[in-house]
């Protein structure tokens, strides 16, 4: 059993994390937690504290304790590099919330302590395991479409008050939702040749903190995938449409878990997380006979509680981890890039 420290304790941490770990009580105790507040979620912290679970404002009670596994670090994404690096010199393993920092130099800084020190760092990518990229990730191994031509992957809203008159980069939507699509287009295909960008504030004209993004990535053998995101999205646009040479899969509505979370509903749970039969995603395709194929596929169940299983699987066993260095160097390049230069623009890696 591994024992897991929190820093943070905040909406993230009890919607997003701490629910699967209630299903995986045989790998994971959650040993500490470190807030500037106690008692701002006082049934959370009290379920926690009657497991055994220990509360404290002073991350140096993290620091100090020798038996502590991992530490999670959930807090707002402009603290994450320095949390990050005071654990990792600590001696700490770290599982880090997105973006793992707010540009490139300080992503491999971070992953060059890790190596140094002989250390576990891993981004908390947890839509690898949405629901509709699993599924995705099927139709592709499974070669219905042949030949990739164009994939399209959104993550669009409707929030036309919610626009941030001031801010960084790592507050904009390249590092809040476009790290989620950055990273699933990465996992499948790697780095890119190049990637074009649009980056632009729609809500407040004003504002220097982009909220629409629509980044495309070139690869070899004319394939092109398109990321976008907008917070003035009144009707759905697909969440993924995908085109190749003997097939296109279309899927319009996102993964369940975040919903079910939302109200209230649990992992381990009749039905989390599950596709109606009515928002399964469409694959038409030509098989080897010839014959045009059209169906509605089954979406994949979903569970982000799996990168708490990979980590398990990495401590414990010496497997992969489930984010690779290179992978997480590349998002951060990716995302890094999109700010270096005025928008729209395109660069060559």
């Amino acid at each position: 059993m591994l024992n897991i420290a929190y820093v943070g304790f905040g909406k993230s941490t009890n919607r997003y994390h701490l629910p699967y770990l209630k299903i995986r009580q045989d790998k994971f105790k959650v040993a500490r937690v470190v807030t500037p507040t106690l008692g701002k979620r006082p049934e959370a912290q009290a379920e926690l504290e009657a497991t055994g679970t220990l509360f404290s404002t002073n991350i140096s009670d993290i620091l100090t304790d020798s038996s502590i596994d991992l530490v999670v670090v959930v807090t707002p994404s402009s603290s994450h590099y320095a949390v990050t690096k005071q654990l990792l010199t600590a001696g700490k393993n770290v599982l880090v919330d997105k973006p793992m920092a707010a540009n490139l130099e300080e992503a491999e800084n971070l992953v060059a302590l890790a190596q140094k020190n002989q250390l576990f760092l891993m981004p908390y990518q947890s839509r690898r395991f949405d629901s509709d990229f699993l599924t995705v990730q099927d139709v592709i191994n499974n070669g219905y479409l042949g030949r990739l031509v164009d994939l399209e992957v959104h993550m669009d809203h409707y929030r036309p008050n919610d626009g941030k008159a001031k801010g960084t980069a790592i507050d904009g939507t390249l590092y809040d939702h476009g790290v989620h699509l950055v990273d699933q287009v990465v996992s499948l295909f790697g780095q890119p040749k190049s990637v074009a960008y649009d980056l632009r504030a729609t809500r407040l004209l004003e504002s220097m903190v982009e909220d629409h993004i629509a980044l495309n990535l070139f690869y070899e053998k004319a394939f092109k995938a398109n990321i976008g995101a907008t917070e003035l999205a009144t009707k759905a646009y697909p969440k993924w449409q995908i085109r190749g040479t003997k097939g296109t899969f279309v899927k319009y509505t996102v993964d369940e878990q975040e919903n079910d979370l939302k109200t209230g509903k649990l992992p381990g749970s009749d039905n989390f997380g599950l596709d109606a039969p009515q928002n399964y995603g469409q694959l038409v395709y030509y098989n080897q006979s010839g014959d045009r194929i059209e169906k509605y596929l089954p979406s994949i169940t979903g569970d982000y509680g799996r990168v708490y299983d990979s980590v398990y699987d990495t401590l414990v066993n010496g497997a992969p981890k489930l984010v690779s260095d290179e992978q997480m160097l590349t998002v951060m390049k990716i995302l890094s890039a999109g700010h270096f230069g005025q928008s729209p623009q395109l660069v060559t890696f």
